[in-house]
């Protein structure tokens, strides 16, 4: 009870926030919250909403596989943000997008932006459900199964309480919200690490030593071109990771278009950009300790690293204190994720599907809608019970943003337009080439693809729109942003 009480007493103060920045709230505040957020609150909280639930307990599990070797990645992320602020963000604002992907409408038509909004709108609603499926289970089996509580009622129950806060205020409301919850969850982080200090009889010095000392500790790997774990294939993936899954995504991108200037919007996306290499550091040194913990007692690690975190935080074996850290923590990033999804997947689908911007009426139905398709998706996860077909939506996820790479690459570095007819052929040939391409290489040869999948992907799609596209028309203005490539 004093869990549930917990959870119970930090959604109110969401919905406290919901009520004081919902005041007087339209369309304008829910998809772009009027352009007044201060940019210093969007940097902070960008990065829990960036961080999900599944982050949350998967990258300290990470160490016993891979070492510390994430962080290659995540250094490719600040690079990947530089080029989000200075190569997209300035596009986005000199033509006050309210969806990213207008930009495609004015560039290259009616087909690639509908093609573009999709293919986000079918890989947000199925990575998203996923995501908030596994942090429902987590609960679920760790907190709510004891209270005999059902697991249909825990998921309409979270979906509900994150309608029901950004219902009103929609992104006006999630940039004060993250914030809050980005503070929830790293201070739910850093008390976790400190009991597990505690736990293993350290003083705070002594821990930063073991972990640098440890040999999970392990970074950087130059030797091997063939590794996935190899420097330069993470490195250059973690910048297109970022272009991609941040500078093409709308969830991602709607808080930074409401800032004042595209000045400050730089400085927000420049600021969380470097946050995340200490953030991620955090959690792997986590992940190494309770590594020596589990040693230390006995304990044997799970054969899957999710569940290194909640063997020792989620079941009372470090003190209920960790279980209500841990409790808050996943709750705070897994909601500060999905409540952003919510609000991005309504307005893409107001504004790009249905071209209706200024309709209060449908967006207010759809907010309602998406959450119901989001709270329905859960559930069928739950109802397959299969870990496979959890994997299969990831992969389907992963491969749905190449699409996006290629179509925004090819509306920004070249002239020529698309062939209208065969985008979406395009896009839904290119990651099936993608696989094929994929399996042959594992039968054929030992080298094994990681992220680069992401812009081979993109390469393919790039490929087949310069081969069904056409020169671009004499009658366009030779000076347009729409038409002049970076």
């Amino acid at each position: 009870m004093l869990i549930i009480l917990t959870i119970l007493a930090y959604f109110g103060v969401l919905l406290i926030f919901s009520k004081l920045t919902s005041r007087r709230a339209d369309n304008a505040t829910f998809f772009r919250a009027n352009k007044r957020s201060p940019w210093y609150m969007v940097a902070f909280g960008m990065v829990g909403a960036s961080i999900s639930g599944v982050t949350f307990v998967s990258v300290p599990g990470m160490v016993n596989a891979i070492g510390m070797t994430y962080m290659q990645t995540c250094l490719g992320f600040i690079v990947g943000y530089f080029a989000v602020a200075f190569i997209l963000l300035p596009i986005y604002y000199k033509l006050n997008l309210t969806t990213i992907y207008t930009y495609l409408d004015k560039r290259l038509g009616l087909s690639a932006y509908r093609t573009g909004a999709g293919f986000f709108i079918l890989s947000k609603i199925s990575g998203s459900a996923v995501r908030f499926y596994v942090v429902c289970m987590i609960l679920q089996r760790f907190v709510l199964d004891a209270l005999g509580i059902p697991f249909a009622l825990t998921v309409l129950s979270m979906v509900a309480l994150i309608w029901l806060y950004t219902r009103k205020g929609g992104i006006n409301t999630l940039v004060w919200t993250d914030t809050f919850q980005t503070f929830c969850m790293f201070s739910a982080l850093i008390l976790i690490i400190w009991q597990v200090i505690g736990a293993l009889g350290m003083s705070p010095t002594e821990a930063i030593q073991a972990v640098a000392n440890d040999e999970r500790s392990k970074m950087f790997v130059f030797d091997d071109w063939v590794s996935k774990q190899n420097f330069w294939k993470q490195f250059i993936s973690g910048a297109f990771i970022v272009v991609v899954m941040t500078g093409l995504d709308q969830d991602m991108m709607q808080k930074n278009l409401t800032c004042k200037t595209l000045r400050e919007a730089q400085k927000d996306m420049c600021t969380y950009g470097f946050a995340f290499v200490p953030a991620n550091l955090l959690f792997l040194a986590l992940g190494v300790l309770l590594s020596m913990l589990a040693a230390q007692r006995g304990v044997t690690l799970p054969e899957m690293g999710d569940e290194l975190l909640p063997l020792f935080a989620a079941n009372g074996a470090l003190g209920m204190s960790v279980v209500m850290f841990f409790t808050i923590g996943i709750v705070a990033a897994s909601f500060s994720s999905a409540d952003s999804a919510l609000t991005a997947l309504t307005t893409s689908f107001c504004v790009d599907i249905c071209g209706r911007p200024n309709d209060e009426r449908l967006r207010k139905r759809t907010h309602l809608g998406m959450a119901a398709v989001f709270a329905l998706f859960i559930l069928l996860f739950r109802a397959l019970n299969s870990t496979s077909m959890l994997d299969a939506i990831y992969i389907l996820c992963s491969y749905t943003y190449g699409p996006l790479l290629g179509l925004f690459a090819y509306a920004l570095f070249t002239r020529r337009n698309v062939g209208g007819r065969w985008v979406l052929a395009v896009c839904l040939a290119a990651p099936l080439l993608c696989f094929g391409i994929e399996t042959l290489t594992q039968q054929f040869s030992t080298y094994r693809f990681g992220y680069e999948l992401l812009m081979l992907n993109g390469a393919l799609t790039f490929v087949g729109l310069w081969l069904t596209g056409s020169k671009e028309k004499q009658n366009r203005q030779k000076n347009s942003i729409f038409s002049t490539p970076i």
